[in-house]
């Protein structure tokens, strides 16, 4: 099988083409620091309204992008793979100087089934089909409505805590090992791993400022990459080791299916077992991890929603269908250009980078009237492209869907004041809104059954 990492490129030079819609200024979608205070959705506006497929510049003479923030833009690009391909450059923004690159994650996350066209990416997607089919969450849905429990009883005491710390981020981790069949023991190591992933851009983005300026790395930096390297290969033992039992062993988990997976006639080499293992550790969790967060937020600030969920239990699956398309946690995923063709009017060179905008399609008033609006009876709110659209779509939405209705049907059972106090941690990452804490306070159970 063909390795993505032998013929993946950065993209082509531009704009080819005319410029149908300016480049607006005071837009930057490249600093991630601007992401630590949400996802830019004043900029979005403007972008749809103003520059709905717009040439955005990198920086340091990097190559630049269309950005694709319309409804209909972004689903046209997901939709249509043969000419918007994700293997010619792959699904992130750019791929980095070759010196900042960590040699076992740039392979994993370049050789990967979100990272194939055609063929190789129909078959990889076939093999995790299994566990991930409405027949196999309905088997999941009572163990993790029993871990909901666990959790919500250690928070009950508390009065007020890090949702993320005691909630948001083990959820997902105690699925996603559920399927997997990772032992008990060894879960706890997963919290570890993924606060490194989340910050793997923001190391990248250090080491190559400091190249760029010519100064030294300072120790504080040096000494965190060096953190940062010891818990991604510890990380990346750990899968292999599985993997390595799971074919000398098959056992009926999603851990088998990846270690025996055949595509194109042969077994995974180990290039595509890495990249199965990163991108089912990083984005099983990391996405309804922040969807969890996001929902209290959103709860938070809109009350009267709130209420009418603790009124009507019926309106949570299309409730969790409105919190997806407000938080919209992954922020983009670049395809590449294969021909000549054009978007909403503007025409798009091959080899071009395109980058459609999840969060920014989801709150066009096109498609969504009153876009901001949080509104869980929203008749629509299913059409959300949160997690893609077309042959890409996430694998693991409806495992999303699950946790998500599971989390809030007993959390506002047991907790029904619980509120955001508006102190909150978001990562500077512009590829995943990642929120690293965000508080919460209410009144401890034993006091509430008391009074």
């Amino acid at each position: 099988m063909h390795l993505v990492s032998d013929h993946i490129v950065e993209g082509r030079e531009g704009p080819t083409f005319d410029q149908v819609y300016p480049t607006l200024p005071g837009v930057d979608l490249i600093d991630i620091k601007r992401f630590t205070q949400g996802q830019p959705w004043a900029d979005f506006a403007r972008m749809r309204e103003e520059a709905p497929v717009m040439w955005h510049p990198m920086p340091r003479g990097g190559v630049g992008f269309w950005a694709a923030t319309s409804f209909a833009g972004v689903k046209q690009i997901n939709g249509d793979p043969k000419t918007f391909s994700s293997e010619t450059g792959g699904i992130l923004m750019a791929l980095g100087p070759q010196e900042t690159r960590h040699p076992t994650l740039f392979s994993a996350s370049t050789n990967s089934m979100i990272n194939l066209d055609g063929r190789p990416h129909r078959e990889m997607r076939r093999e995790h089909m299994p566990y991930f089919t409405a027949s196999y969450i309905k088997t999941l849905r009572e163990r993790v409505s029993g871990e909901v429990t666990r959790l919500l009883d250690t928070m009950a005491p508390l009065g007020k805590c890090d949702l993320v710390e005691k909630f948001s981020q083990r959820l997902p981790i105690f699925t996603l090992c559920e399927m997997l069949g990772v032992p008990p023991s060894d879960r706890e190591r997963f919290i570890g791993w993924i606060h490194f992933l989340e910050m793997a851009q923001q190391v990248a983005t250090e080491q190559a400022e400091q190249l760029a300026g010519g100064g030294e790395m300072s120790p504080q930096i040096a000494a965190f990459i060096e953190l940062f390297n010891k818990n991604v290969a510890e990380m990346f033992e750990y899968g292999r080791h599985m993997i390595a039992k799971r074919r000398a062993d098959p056992q009926p988990d999603l851990m088998s299916a990846i270690a025996n997976a055949v595509v194109e006639g042969d077994q995974l080499p180990d290039p595509y077992l890495d990249g199965a293992w990163l991108l089912i550790v990083f984005a099983g969790n990391d996405t309804t991890r922040n969807s969890i967060s996001g929902a209290m937020k959103l709860f938070t600030e809109n009350p009267g929603e709130k209420a009418r969920l603790q009124a009507d239990g019926s309106l949570l699956t299309n409730a969790v269908h409105e919190i997806t398309r407000m938080v919209s946690p992954v922020i983009y995923m670049r395809r590449t250009a294969t021909a000549d063709t054009e978007v909403e009017g503007q025409k798009i060179a091959a080899g071009e980078k395109v980058i459609m905008y999840y969060g920014a399609a989801n709150r066009d008033p096109k498609m969504f009237t009153d876009p901001d609006r949080f509104d869980i009876t929203r008749a629509n709110a299913e059409k959300n492209i949160a997690f893609g659209h077309g042959p890409h779509i996430c694998i693991g939405r409806m495992t999303a869907q699950l946790q998500l209705e599971e989390a809030y049907r007993q959390i506002f059972a047991r907790f029904p004041d619980i509120r955001w106090t508006g102190d909150m941690d978001i990562a500077p990452n512009n590829f995943v809104h990642a929120v690293r804490r965000l508080e919460v306070e209410f009144t401890p159970e034993r006091a509430a059954q008391a009074a």
